[in-house]
């Protein structure tokens, strides 16, 4: 069904419905936006569980106490410390993947973004650098928890959802206020938050003569020359955007050294498993 053919039928329904003018209007306003971001069509919560075939009870309680639906356990950092990941149950996830699929996918990434993104990886992410003599490696902290449900309700704003739907979808994905680690939803929209400062960053690499790239939040950089002042200004584009760079993680990697990114090494000038990865 086309563009057209669907603002048509849904003014058929409206009609049919016997909907005042002014008010049919307003709602194919409503649906014109949705359509031409070729997001589905959700008019209010109950509309949206019909669209997802859960029950409307069983999907305000999710929404009104998202905190019951996850079961949370954490794993040891390579670093040191713990991470918290916190996986949904079924139900929930099963309307994330709803989502991912059916919203979040919509949107069209920087082409310099590598995790979570189809028929990109690690191996992609770290083929981009292979040949540079220079290699700056970053990392963002607390990349999930940074986003609060504010910038992911604007997300869903911009689809062209109402406030209510909106927020609706956004407690659908966050956790305490953020998005956790380990719903299916978080990936993608931190993609999508990362738009702004990726394309800045590329930007700020191409007037460096370097190379960029972002797998989740580990950002590198890349060519012949990299001057030390870049690492402030990639720091206070980052502060902008709501990120902290982790200062412990940050590494100029220069000469015949370990040349590892992403988990590749790219030391010998093509992709290879370190020797330590080997081992293990």
């Amino acid at each position: 069904m086309d563009y057209k053919e669907t603002i048509s039928d849904w003014e058929k329904y409206f009609t049919s419905q016997n909907v005042e003018e002014k008010t049919k209007l307003s709602y194919l306003e409503y649906v014109t936006r949705q359509v031409g971001n070729k997001v589905p069509i959700i008019f209010e919560t109950e509309h949206l569980s019909l669209l997802l075939g859960v029950d409307f009870v069983e999907l305000n309680k999710i929404i009104n106490s998202p905190h019951s639906f996850y079961r949370s356990f954490q794993i040891p950092k390579r670093s040191g410390g713990c991470r918290e990941i916190s996986m949904p149950y079924p139900t929930l996830l099963y309307i994330q993947r709803w989502i991912k699929i059916n919203i979040l996918s919509k949107v069209e990434l920087n082409d310099c973004a590598n995790g979570f993104v189809k028929e990109k990886s690690i191996i992609t992410n770290a083929k981009t650098h292979i040949g540079s003599k220079v290699i700056l490696k970053m990392d963002i902290s607390n990349f999930f928890p940074s986003i609060g449900i504010n910038r992911v309700i604007s997300i869903f704003k911009n689809f062209g959802y109402s406030k209510r739907v909106a927020y609706s979808l956004s407690t659908l994905c966050t956790l305490n206020n953020y998005l956790p680690q380990g719903a299916a939803t978080s990936p993608p929209i931190s993609n999508i938050i990362a738009k702004g400062f990726d394309s800045r960053l590329k930007m700020l690499a191409k007037s460096y003569n370097l190379t960029y790239s972002r797998y989740a939040d580990d950002l590198t950089f890349s060519g012949n020359f990299i001057p030390h002042k870049i690492i402030i200004i990639i720091k206070e584009i980052l502060l902008k955007e709501g990120f902290i760079i982790n200062d412990k993680k940050t590494k100029i990697i220069t000469g015949s050294g370990k040349r590892i990114i992403t988990g590749i090494s790219i030391a010998s000038k093509s992709l290879k498993l370190p020797k330590s990865t080997k081992r293990l």
